[in-house]
């Protein structure tokens, strides 16, 4: 492709203005939780793919962790069987297992890896399951409802937290130019797998990588105060106080207490981003703008 002067001063521009930037992040690891709209169109796919291989041949280490809800409640709904969510948590017996397992596993992990690879990338898939990568333990729902004499534990199946990261594993491939892209799937004591939390199992690793950055795509602009303005640079402490006073709240809380736990626990910075901007993670790391909520430790 043949660019004009003007458009050619434009690229040029812009690289130069991403200097300081990727000065700053070369050698760094950044882990990118990857779902919800970003993964469902073309458009922002592809863009996430260039965004993931860019990052890596200016020398910074991206470890992607997806979802893949959706997929795996249609696939769910087409072979009959019935979800049920207990605080947001899908209810996961040993035949969901197999789905979850096949659609987080097999589909939506090998379509990000072959994404990436399209793109000149060198990325390669994982469960939690490879090489014992994520250890994991039954997650314990404890129901707290006023009408019940005391709390009361509901068994929700093979949904689980994580005990452990493998970073040696996460190690070799980054030292060898390879993209991870791993699958939120644990492996218990027992052998058995457990379905866990994607935004968990993100916060889990960069806390393991020490990363400079974790990253949560969302479909959502950011975090917002109650008038409804996004929220930008934010302490720990202030999210904190966002929390207590109500401001953040519902669904966003389990995202925000991953973010908080990993720069509690030594990542530099928690990003909340819209992936439903093109090349959101670029401009997230590349400009001082960014496309959502930054929250550091101090």
């Amino acid at each position: 492709m043949t660019l004009d002067r003007e458009t050619a001063m434009q690229v040029a521009t812009v690289l130069s203005r991403g200097l300081p930037y990727i000065q700053r992040f070369t050698g760094k690891t950044v882990v990118i939780k990857y779902g919800g709209n970003a993964m469902e169109n073309e458009e922002l796919k592809s863009s996430f793919a260039r965004d993931v291989v860019l990052m890596k041949l200016v020398g910074i280490n991206p470890i992607v962790v997806h979802g893949g809800g959706p997929q795996i409640g249609e696939l769910l709904q087409r072979l009959n069987i019935q979800s049920r969510f207990v605080n947001g948590m899908r209810v996961t017996d040993a035949a969901t297992m197999d789905v979850v397992e096949m659609v987080l596993g097999g589909q939506v992990n090998k379509e990000i890896v072959s994404l990436i690879n399209a793109q000149g990338g060198t990325a390669i898939g994982l469960t939690g399951k490879d090489a014992n990568l994520i250890r994991a333990r039954k997650l314990e729902v404890v129901d707290r409802s006023p009408e019940l004499e005391r709390a009361e534990i509901i068994d929700i199946g093979r949904v689980g937290e994580v005990a452990s990261i493998n970073v040696d594993v996460i190690d070799m491939l980054t030292r060898s130019n390879v993209i991870p892209v791993i699958a939120p799937i644990g492996v218990g004591p027992d052998g058995a797998s457990y379905n866990i939390n994607a935004d968990l199992v993100a916060g889990k690793v960069a806390e393991a990588m020490k990363a400079e950055k974790l990253m949560l795509l969302t479909n959502v602009s950011g975090l917002k105060s109650k008038e409804d303005k996004v929220l930008t640079g934010l302490t720990a402490q202030q999210v904190n106080d966002l929390i207590e006073d109500g401001t953040i709240h519902g669904g966003m809380l389990p995202k925000i207490r991953c973010a908080l736990s990993a720069v509690e626990n030594g990542v530099r910075t928690s990003h909340i981003i819209d992936g439903r901007v093109a090349h959101a993670c670029l401009l997230e790391i590349f400009t001082d703008e960014g496309v959502g909520t930054l929250i550091s430790r101090n």
